[in-house]
């Protein structure tokens, strides 16, 4: 896939109107990253970001999921499974761009200081490198803390072994405790705080071309932060199916094998992940089609209130950013939104797959 990095400065109001809307709206999903926002598309990735002498660097890549190319994998649950690992493929390696573009800043920063060491070019690798190796050990870390550890805890804690249900009900409450905390933890954190912005900007976005508005900041402002649809709604659809989806996997094995243990559920569990994250998708996007049924209003509403940590209320600099990676995603011209290069508006352009 090919692809381009921009350096553009943005002006605040565009009072372009925007008329490419189709009337049948696209999917569009997104992602806060470091200082910035990635959007996509059917089509296409675009992740904007915003540079410490406020230019914004945008990435586009050409994107097709893997069961929009090959239709026979475009089967409910396989197609959330199939998104479930692509998305978060995609989240990591936009989040590097957004780390590469902020260690980038900051050897700038160095070099205006005269701490220059001249070894920009290859600390970038590295820093690349020590960003997917954070990523990483942070995956780890979390399917250790949220996955393995309640499952422990509710083995060692309580006489639950052969219950599948209470032990399921347990193992999972002690998850959703953990994640709570450990969410609202992070949230005093003040560049978490930050990410949590441009996370409620990414929101606000999404409802302003869901809602076919002007992609400007004044009508983006007014839109809520609260997105059914988001991320933190569908881990907490997760860790909710789980509850039962494990309780059914647990009396299966015990019917089959007479007994069960930590080390069995552990090994059972682990790989049906993707398969639990397919039947998530599939409540989830069934729960777009009536959001005002009552069942689906109850189902997504944990999912809505934790979002009032994840998300908090954007600046306008951060809409500004939001637009540009929505309208990179879409295809639209964002160029009107810049004003005229000159020799403060650097552009620059290299493939990447």
């Amino acid at each position: 896939m090919k692809g381009k990095f921009v350096t553009v400065k943005i002006m605040l109001n565009p009072a372009t109107p925007n008329n490419t809307h189709k009337e049948k709206i696209l999917p569009i999903g997104g992602q806060a990253v470091i200082e910035g926002v990635m959007m996509r598309s059917p089509d296409r990735v675009a992740t904007a970001v915003r540079r410490a002498n406020g230019h914004i660097t945008l990435r586009v890549q050409e994107y097709r999921s893997l069961f929009q190319r090959y239709k026979w994998l475009n089967i409910p649950i396989i197609r959330g499974a199939i998104m479930l690992v692509e998305v978060m493929m995609l989240g990591i390696q936009h989040l590097n761009f957004s780390a590469d573009v902020a260690m980038q800043d900051l050897e700038d920063l160095e070099k205006q200081k005269g701490n220059a060491s001249g070894k920009s070019s290859s600390s970038k690798g590295m820093n690349t490198l020590r960003t997917v190796l954070t990523v990483g050990l942070a995956l780890i870390a979390g399917l250790a803390l949220f996955f393995a550890l309640p499952l422990f805890a509710a083995t060692h804690l309580f006489t639950l072994e052969r219950e599948a249900l209470t032990f399921n009900l347990v193992t999972g409450l002690i998850r959703i405790i953990l994640f709570l905390a450990y969410v609202y933890a992070i949230s005093f954190l003040r560049d978490v705080g930050r990410l949590f912005q441009y996370h409620g900007a990414e929101h606000k976005t999404i409802y302003a071309f869901e809602k076919q508005l002007e992609l400007t900041v004044a009508n983006i402002r007014q839109q809520p932060r609260l997105h059914p649809r988001c991320g933190t709604s569908f881990l907490v659809m997760v860790m909710l199916i789980a509850l039962l989806f494990f309780a059914l996997v647990d009396t299966l094995i015990m019917q089959f094998y007479g007994h069960i243990n930590l080390v069995i559920r552990l090994v059972t569990h682990l790989p049906l992940v993707p398969i639990l994250g397919g039947i998530s998708y599939e409540a989830i996007k069934a729960s777009a089609k009536r959001p005002d049924h009552p069942l689906v209003k109850m189902l997504i509403f944990p999912g809505l209130a934790l979002q009032r940590i994840t998300t908090r209320e954007p600046d306008d600099a951060m809409l500004e950013v939001a637009i540009v990676a929505m309208k990179a995603a879409l295809g639209e011209p964002y160029e009107h939104l810049l004003p005229r290069q000159n020799e403060s508006t650097a552009v620059s352009t290299q493939s990447f797959l």
